[in-house]
């Protein structure tokens, strides 16, 4: 048994886990999740101001701090902080370990990086020169990092590769697995998954968070055994919790379909089974593992443009009045040369008769857009605070005119496995000094990871997923969703994820009938239009949606009031349907009316 910890699901997650993780209690193995499609591209402008940066700089920190005591407890540290410069944070790693007089043996995996060849693959044909190509990036499988671990790494940094691929290569170093151990790959893949986010594992981020102790939430521990099957737990005394929901939770997040993807192994996640196995211990086993694509994914980030936002601040009467004038004043204002994109989105917080100034007050959001910074810049602030005295009555901004800001957006494609040179670069002493050859490179050995030998290009169909028998008509309230079922949503790209989950087996029938594709149209008005792919999960009680193109360009084009869908599911549970009275909690009783006493008589006059 391999166990394996998590200290960081995004780059700014909390500082002091890895510090936490290491002193709470026995690891193997500590992971640290630093990539996301945003943070690709926050790391390529990095490296547009500084080509010696593109990495999470957040890790070197940590590492300062904590490297010593990895080695000490003999915990081997595996992260993706490399970014779009691994081999520079592997040598900056090289060089804090030798200012504190440490042995540290630090492995790299490259290969992700494809900008340099983009032009071969027609990337840099589209969409034009306002949109360059900042970041293009393969995500890698597991079998480099375990290469790197088998040469006895201490550390391993990568770049892009998959959030499972941190959990996965472990495995294979330490269990021995081949590419054709598909089950106990797919396992391991599905423990990386519920490790990948951190602390969404253990209550944060959790739709019953209220039930939980969840103001620290500990990070997740897998327990990753030989056949691939696992255990979630957490170090004992921290807090959160670990339940068979909150795992449910996570592996609803940022999925789709049955067949969950990857370059090692495509795991079948209507073959999860999860355990409750006492406090704080769940676990994770019978999972079923197929042949891997013949393409791997590769993100590509692009400049989208330059954007702006202002908020005007509608005051008591006539809000809506004043809504149409400002947005009358500024297009007139901007009819010479106008923002590609304006969009107007207005926050009713009004109250009648309110008893503060911000109750009696609406927001009213403009943000706009464009390929050419000047048009989203002071040609843009300066027309709206020349409205400051010709305006709409108790004219005002929540702040005052910005700079404009460059964003990003986001697009995925496909690459033949064969395409990329999935390379593991060695520690340099990883074989006794009488073994080295003469010609051997100081930073270590090259070894060429080949693809997958299992690949296919068709999986087989899709067992059919049946229905369980629906409710028997009864008695039902108007209710909030969320009283019956959890939520976890999130971004891939321009589609949002969107999980539910029945709390019981007794509700999994009513969700699975009543939670379709329609009803999700009706809950959520502005997905009318959009294409949503629906799957079930009888294992885990759960209906998992996909709705495409909810998100415009991806998350760093702020196409939405909520950018990556992350309160999707809470905005969903909130709205009210007509449940089974037997689902839901009783109504809590209507305290009894004081008694009323007499008055005493009057007194005479």
């Amino acid at each position: 048994m391999l166990r394996i910890g998590n200290a960081s699901g995004f780059y700014g997650d909390r500082f002091g886990a890895f510090r936490e993780m290491l002193t709470g209690g026995p690891l193997d193995v500590l992971t640290g999740d630093y990539l996301a499609e945003l943070t690709m591209l926050i790391l390529a402008r990095d490296r547009l101001r500084d080509p010696s940066l593109g990495y999470a700089r957040t890790f070197l920190r940590q590492a300062e701090e904590c490297l010593a005591e990895a080695l000490d407890r003999g915990v081997r540290i595996v992260v993706n902080a490399g970014g779009l410069h691994p081999a520079r944070l592997a040598e900056a790693l090289g060089e804090l370990a030798a200012r504190q007089g440490l042995r540290a043996r630090i492995g790299h995996v490259t290969g992700d990086e494809l900008l340099p060849r983009a032009h071969e693959f027609g990337w840099t044909e589209e969409p034009g020169p306002h949109r360059p190509l900042l970041a293009a990036n393969a995500y890698l499988g597991a079998f480099g990092i375990a290469e790197c671990l088998r040469a006895g790494a201490d550390v391993v940094v990568t770049g892009r590769v998959t959030d499972a691929a941190l959990v996965v290569g472990p495995g294979i170093a330490h269990h021995g697995w081949t590419p054709d151990d598909l089950d106990a790959l797919a396992g391991a893949v599905v423990a990386g998954h519920v490790l990948e986010c951190g602390a969404q594992a253990t209550g944060g981020n959790y739709a019953f968070f209220t039930e939980h102790d969840v103001d620290h939430p500990g990070f997740p521990i897998a327990e990753l055994h030989a056949d691939g099957s696992s255990v979630i737990t957490k170090h004992p005394g921290t807090g959160g919790a670990v339940t068979v929901e909150t795992v449910t939770a996570q592996l609803l997040y940022e999925t789709g379909g049955p067949r969950y993807l990857g370059p090692d192994v495509t795991a079948r996640l209507d073959t999860v089974t999860l355990t409750a196995q006492g406090a704080d211990r769940v676990r994770i086993d019978g999972v079923r593992g197929e042949a891997p694509p013949a393409t791997l994914k590769v993100g590509l980030n692009r400049l989208g443009g330059y954007r702006n936002e202002l908020a005007f601040v509608l005051t008591g009467l006539d809000a809506d009045a004043k809504s149409a004038l400002v947005q009358r004043q500024l297009n007139r204002a901007l009819a010479a040369d106008p923002p590609a994109e304006l969009r107007w989105t207005e926050t009713r917080t009004q109250h009648p008769d309110a008893d503060t100034e911000e109750r009696a007050s609406t927001l009213l959001r403009l943000t706009a857009r464009d390929p050419q910074e000047h048009r989203v810049g002071r040609a843009l602030t300066a027309a709206a605070v020349e409205l400051g005295l010709a305006g709409y009555p108790g004219f005002h901004l929540t702040a005052p005119p910005g700079r404009p800001s460059p964003y990003g957006v986001f697009e995925a494609r496909e690459l033949d496995q064969k395409a990329v040179d999935h390379t593991a670069h060695l520690p340099a002493d990883h074989l006794p000094a009488t073994s080295l050859p003469a010609d051997r490179p100081a930073t270590g050995w090259r070894v060429s990871v080949p693809p997958p030998t299992a690949t296919t290009t068709r999986q087989p169909p899709t067992p059919p997923v049946r229905l369980p028998p629906p409710p028997r008509p009864g008695p039902t309230r108007r209710a909030p969703l969320g009283l019956v079922a959890g939520a976890r949503s999130g971004d891939k790209g321009g589609d949002a994820n969107l999980g539910l989950w029945a709390r019981d087996e007794a509700g999994w029938p009513w969700l699975a009938h009543t939670l379709t594709t329609a009803r999700l149209r009706e809950l959520l008005p502005e997905t009318a239009e959009l294409e949503i792919e629906r799957h079930l999960f009888p294992n885990l009680r759960a209906v998992n949606f996909t709705l495409r193109g909810l998100l415009g360009e991806g998350v760093a084009a702020q196409a939405r009031f909520d950018p990556q869908a992350k309160a999707l599911g809470e905005w969903l549970r909130s709205r009210h349907l007509d449940i089974p009275e037997p689902l839901l909690p009783p109504l809590s009783p209507v305290p009894p009316l004081p008694p009323v006493r007499p008055e005493p008589p009057e007194a005479p006059l």
